[in-house]
């Protein structure tokens, strides 16, 4: 029963409603001898030689869309009271996530969401595909950050360049907000740092640094490659929530099992992508002081092989023997299995 209830509560995420110009050709893009967009053609420019970030983008799968952290030992960046909530909320399987309650993601929506770019001399604006109405506006007009703004969702954002990189810094943000999915929090006093750097046509690095001395006993820096979306469009993505009632959406977690460390033991290692619905990354699993992590996610126990955490529900499937033979995790979008890499 606990495992329906979570998967309703993700299944609660925005829905992407059909659009029109899906198949629409991108007028005045490079491309191809046979007519496809040339993605390794030269980055575009505008006219006063700065490159031109104008398009449609999408990050590539990355992990940190779900947890900015991914290995375990990278935890203690996160000051006591910092790591303390976000225990909580693992234990409450994110029960007050803003994204599952209709809310912005905050900055870590630029980790996961589609965006478009519209690039002028004084302004660089990003409208999201995750959320109708959604937008952020990086003032280049020369104008510093507020010194005392009033907290909102998405911040306020400056830009300039250095060479050929964009980077944006943005204050502001309200703490209601989270650093990613997995429920790592931030403070009002997070400072974000954003670099913009085109490739080519088709292709640009993005690097994102958190700077919150409340929550972080030092900046967290992330990198990821960001590619160009041609020949389609956003869809529209509305989050309703009053077709749900958050009160069915029990979200804490069962702790009354207890395995001993030698049962937790048999479950550590490496397992490699086999097979199913994720992408084809290996899978970490580490004890540490008598808890199992997948990752750097704790897993809680529900049986002696089944575990439930905030990302996915784990199952490791043992021969007759007692040995380990497979890892099944459970998502919305369908199972993947791993197998022990010995």
């Amino acid at each position: 029963m606990q495992r329906i209830v979570i998967a309703a509560a993700l299944w609660l995420l925005p829905v992407s409603l059909c659009a029109q110009w899906l198949a629409f050709r991108t007028p005045g893009i490079p491309r191809t001898a046979d007519g496809k967009p040339n993605l390794t053609a030269p980055a575009p420019r505008t006219p006063d030689g700065k490159p031109d970030f104008s398009g449609l983008w999408q990050p590539e799968v990355n992990p940190f869309r779900f947890d900015v952290i991914q290995d375990l030992k990278d935890e203690s960046i996160f000051r006591p009271a910092a790591e303390a909530l976000f225990m909580k909320r693992v234990a409450d399987f994110r029960h007050d996530d803003p994204v599952t309650n209709c809310l912005p993601a905050g900055p870590s929506e630029m980790l996961n969401a589609t965006y478009r770019i519209m690039q002028s001399p004084t302004v660089v604006a990003l409208l999201f595909e995750s959320g109708t109405g959604r937008y952020r506006q990086i003032h280049m007009d020369g104008r510093k950050l507020p010194e005392d703004p009033n907290p909102t969702w998405l911040g306020y954002s400056v830009g300039h360049w250095e060479g050929d990189t964009l980077v944006v810094e943005s204050a502001g943000f309200n703490a209601r907000t989270w650093l990613d999915r997995a429920g790592h929090p931030h403070s009002e006093n997070l400072h974000v740092t954003e670099r913009f750097g085109r490739v080519d046509f088709g292709h640009m690095q993005f690097q994102i640094t958190f700077d919150d001395p409340e929550t972080l006993t030092k900046p967290l820096s992330l990198s990821l490659a960001v590619n160009y979306r041609a020949d389609t469009d956003m869809l529209e993505n509305v989050c309703n929530e009053s077709t749900w009632d958050k009160a069915h959406m029990v979200g804490t977690a069962n702790t009354s099992v207890e395995l001993s460390s030698a049962v937790l033991a048999k479950y550590a290692g490496r397992y490699g992508f086999l097979e199913g619905s994720r992408t084809g990354m290996t899978q970490n699993v580490t004890l540490a002081n008598g808890q199992l992590f997948l990752n750097a996610l704790p897993l809680i126990p529900i049986s002696e092989t089944q575990f439930e955490s905030t990302g996915a529900a784990a199952e490791f499937l043992l021969d007759a023997n007692g040995t380990v033979r497979r890892l099944v995790l459970s998502q919305t979008e369908g199972d993947a299995i791993y197998d022990p890499k010995r």
